[in-house]
C-alpha cells in the first residue's frame, strides 16, 4: 500500500534516516516505537508531507488515504460537536470513481500477485465504506463513535470552541474514525482517554478495515494490537514481526549481538591502529600503513544506542506510618451548583496500593487533589493518620517550578542529606541525561518541566504517594523505571492513571468513581475490568449466572441413572476432547515454528537473502493457521461446555 524506499533525512551531522527502507501493507498493525527525539513523529509527519526527505522516495498505491491524530496542538470552535465531526462526510463523493477506476486495474493485474490482491482490498474496503455512508446510518454511526469516545448526549450541540485540550484532541479522533482513512497515523491517541474509552478504541480499531502506523508509551495497548513493530533508533528504521512484547525480546538479542559485533569490530580497530602507530615512521612498512589507513577511514562504525532501561533509581526509605492512612467522611466538594463528590466514604489503611479508574469528568482528579490539600471542599472530614507523610504530583505542579533553577538544583532542595550522589540516576530516569540536568527550568518544554516536577516528588521521603497521572510524559523505558522504583517503595500510594500496563502489576485495589459515588475493588484494574464485564453479562442475561438457589431443581434421580447418565455424557465428550488435544498439539507446532521464523525475520540482514519472500509468506499462511485453530479449539471447547451445562 505504501513503500518508503532508501528514505534519508539528517538534521546536521545527525542521521533521522540512513537510506532505510520499508513497507506498510493492507490491514498492517504497527505499533511504532524509540527513545524520544529519534525521529517517531517525524516519520508521522514525512508520511503525510509536513516533513520533506533530503532523498528518497514514499510510494503509495493509487487512491490511498492517510488520517494524522498528532499528539497536541487541534483546536475546533464555530460548530457543534455533532456538526463538526459530521462534516467528514462532506469528503467521500469520490468513492464511487475510486471503486470504477480500480475495478478497471484489476482487469490488467495478475490475479496472483500481491498488488491484485491489495487492490481487491480496496475495493472492498471503499464498498463498506459507501455503505456505512447511507444517509440512513450515518447519525448512529456518529453517536456510536462520539459515545465510544466518551461524550454525552449533552455535547452534541455544544460549540467545538468550549472543549479543553484533551477533548479537542477526541473530537479529532472521532472525525477521523468516521473517515475511515486507508491507513491511520496516530501519535499517543490514549493520552487524553480514560479507561473507559482506551477500552472501547482498543476494541475498535481491532476491527478497524484500515492499516494503522501508531505511536503509543502504553504497551498494553501496543501488545493487544500490533502485529508488527517499527523501531526508530540512531538513523535506522528496524522491522518486527509481532507485538511490543515480543519486539522487546527479540530486539534484546539482537542488541547482544551487535554488541558482539562492535567489541569484535573495536579489537580489529585497535589492532589496525597499533600497526599505524608503530610503524608510521618506517619507510619499508609506509605502503600498509597507508592501506590500513584507507581502511580505517572506509569502516562503518557500529553504534549502539543507549541503554536507557539500565538506568534506575530507587525512593528514599519511608517512615514507619500508623495502621490508617488516610479517612475521609462524607466529604462533599463542588464547584458552584455543580456536585463533583457527595457524601463521600473512604479509608485508606497501610499497604493500600490503589489505582483510581472512572470515566473522565467523573472526579478522579479532584477527588485526589481534595485527599492532598491542593483542592478546598464544602463539608465532611479528611483526616491523616497517625505519622502519615503524604507527597502528591500533579500536571500543574510543574508551573510552580523556579523558572531561575536549573533541573539539578531543583531536585537537590527537596533531596535528603547523603542521596545527592543517586540524583543525576534519577533525573537520567526523567530523560535528563549529560548536560541536560544543568537546563533551566524557563527553557524546558512542557513535557520536561512535568517530568522534572515528577522527579522533585518523588526524591522527597514520604510514605503516603498521591500521583495523578504520572506517566503521560514518560517514554516505556522511563515507565520501566518507575514502575520499579513504586514497585519496591515500601510505602502506601494512590494513583490517577489510564496507563493498565503500568498500573496493574504495582497496585492491590482499584477505586473507581463514579458521579454517583465511589467503589473499592480488591484487585488491580484487569480485575476490576473483568468484574464489569461479568457484571454486565449477568445484567443483560440473567440465565448465564446459572439458577438463583430459591430455583435450582431438586436432584431426585437415583444412583443408577446417575451413572448411567455420566457414562453416556462420556461417551458423547470423548471423541470431542480428542479433537480438542489434537488441535492443541497443532496450535503448540504451529506457534513454535512461528517463533523460529519470527527469530528469522527479526533480524535485518536475513531480507537480503533470495528465500525471504518465501519465508514471509509462510509466516502469513503460518498466521492464518493458527487462528483458524484457535477458531476450532474455541468451537469444541464450547461443545463441551455445553454438552456439560445440559447433563
Amino acid at each position: 500500500m505504501i513503500s518508503l524506499k532508501n528514505i534519508r533525512l539528517q538534521y546536521g551531522e545527525r542521521f533521522i534516516f540512513r537510506d532505510e527502507t520499508a513497507t506498510i501493507g493492507a490491514k498492517d498493525r504497527i505499533g511504532l516505537v524509540g527513545s524520544n527525539g529519534m525521529g517517531k513523529t517525524t516519520l508521522l509527519r514525512v508520511l503525510t508531507g509536513q516533513e520533506d526527505l533530503d532523498s528518497g522516495e514514499i510510494v503509495r498505491a493509487k487512491h490511498t488515504t492517510i488520517g494524522y491524530l498528532p499528539q497536541d496542538g487541534i483546536h475546533s470552535s464555530g460548530r457543534s460537536l455533532y456538526d463538526e465531526v459530521a462534516s467528514v462526510f462532506e469528503e467521500v463523493q469520490n468513492l464511487t470513481k475510486w471503486i470504477e477506476e480500480a475495478s478497471e486495474e484489476l482487469q490488467s493485474l495478475d490475479t496472483n500477485s500481491e498488488e491484485y490482491h491489495e487492490t481487491l482490498e480496496r475495493i472492498g474496503s471503499w464498498e463498506v465504506l459507501l455503505e456505512d455512508h447511507d444517509a440512513t446510518k450515518l447519525p448512529s454511526k456518529i453517536k456510536t463513535i462520539l459515545a465510544g469516545l466518551g461524550f454525552e448526549q449533552g455535547d452534541f450541540e455544544r460549540d467545538t470552541g468550549e472543549f479543553s485540550g484533551g477533548w479537542q484532541m477526541r473530537i479529532a479522533l472521532a472525525k477521523l474514525l468516521l473517515a475511515n482513512p486507508s491507513l491511520l497515523l496516530l501519535d499517543e491517541p490514549t493520552n487524553h482517554l480514560d479507561i473507559s474509552s482506551q477500552q472501547w478504541l482498543e476494541n475498535y480499531l481491532a476491527k478497524y478495515e484500515g492499516s494503522l502506523l501508531m505511536v503509543s508509551h502504553d504497551r498494553s495497548f501496543l501488545d493487544t494490537l500490533c502485529t508488527r513493530i517499527f523501531e526508530v533508533t540512531l538513523g535506522a528504521l528496524n522491522r518486527y514481526q509481532g507485538n511490543y512484547s515480543k519486539f522487546e525480546v527479540q530486539s534484546a538479542q539482537q542488541r547482544e549481538h551487535l554488541r558482539k559485533a562492535q567489541a569484535n569490530q573495536q579489537r580489529e580497530i585497535e589492532k589496525a591502529e597499533e600497526f599505524i602507530n608503530r610503524f608510521r615512521a618506517k619507510a619499508t612498512k609506509a605502503r600498509q600503513v597507508q592501506s590500513r589507513i584507507k581502511a580505517l577511514d572506509k569502516v562503518e562504525r557500529i553504534e549502539l544506542e543507549e541503554e536507557e532501561s539500565a538506568i534506575a533509581f530507587s525512593f528514599p526509605s519511608s517512615p514507619r506510618s500508623g495502621q490508617t492512612i488516610l479517612e475521609v467522611k462524607q466529604l462533599c466538594k463542588s464547584y458552584g451548583d455543580l456536585a463533583v463528590l457527595d457524601k463521600i466514604d473512604l479509608k485508606i489503611e497501610r499497604g493500600d496500593r490503589i489505582a483510581v479508574v472512572g470515566v473522565n469528568g467523573a472526579g478522579k482528579s479532584t477527588l485526589v487533589k481534595v485527599i492532598s490539600g491542593d483542592e478546598p471542599y464544602q463539608s465532611g472530614e479528611i483526616a491523616m493518620g497517625s505519622q502519615t507523610v503524604p507527597t502528591y504530583f500533579a500536571q500543574h505542579q510543574a508551573d510552580t517550578l523556579d523558572p531561575e533553577l536549573d533541573a539539578l538544583s531543583i531536585v537537590e532542595q527537596v533531596a535528603p542529606a547523603g542521596h545527592n550522589k543517586n540524583l543525576r540516576s534519577v533525573l537520567g530516569s526523567f530523560l535528563f541525561r549529560g548536560d541536560d540536568v544543568f537546563k533551566k527550568v524557563k527553557v524546558l518544554s512542557g513535557g520536561e518541566r512535568n517530568r522534572l516536577a515528577l522527579a522533585k516528588i518523588l526524591v522527597q521521603p514520604s510514605n503516603f504517594l498521591v500521583l495523578d497521572e504520572p506517566t503521560n510524559h514518560l517514554d516505556i523505558n522511563s515507565q520501566n523505571v518507575l514502575q520499579n522504583a513504586i514497585r519496591d517503595y515500601d510505602g502506601s500510594f494512590i494513583i490517577v492513571s489510564h496507563n493498565r500496563a503500568f498500573v496493574d502489576p504495582i497496585v492491590n485495589k482499584t477505586l473507581e468513581v463514579r458521579k454517583d459515588g465511589i467503589s473499592l475493588f480488591p484487585g488491580n484494574v484487569s480485575d476490576y475490568l473483568r468484574h464489569l464485564e461479568e457484571t454486565q453479562v449477568a445484567v443483560e442475561d440473567p440465565a448465564k449466572n446459572g439458577p438463583t438457589p430459591h430455583s435450582r431443581p431438586v436432584n431426585s434421580e437415583n444412583p443408577k441413572e446417575a451413572r448411567r447418565r455420566r457414562a453416556e455424557l462420556q461417551k458423547k465428550l470423548s471423541p470431542i476432547k480428542k479433537k480438542l488435544a489434537e488441535t492443541e498439539d497443532k496450535i503448540a507446532t504451529l506457534e513454535e515454528r512461528q517463533a523460529v521464523i519470527e527469530a528469522l525475520l527479526a533480524d535485518p540482514e536475513y531480507f537480503k537473502k533470495p528465500e525471504a519472500p518465501d519465508t514471509m509468506r509462510e509466516y502469513d499462511l503460518n498466521k492464518d493457521k493458527i487462528d483458524s485453530a484457535y477458531t476450532r479449539w474455541q468451537e469444541l471447547s464450547d461443545q463441551i461446555s455445553q454438552l456439560e451445562e445440559s447433563a
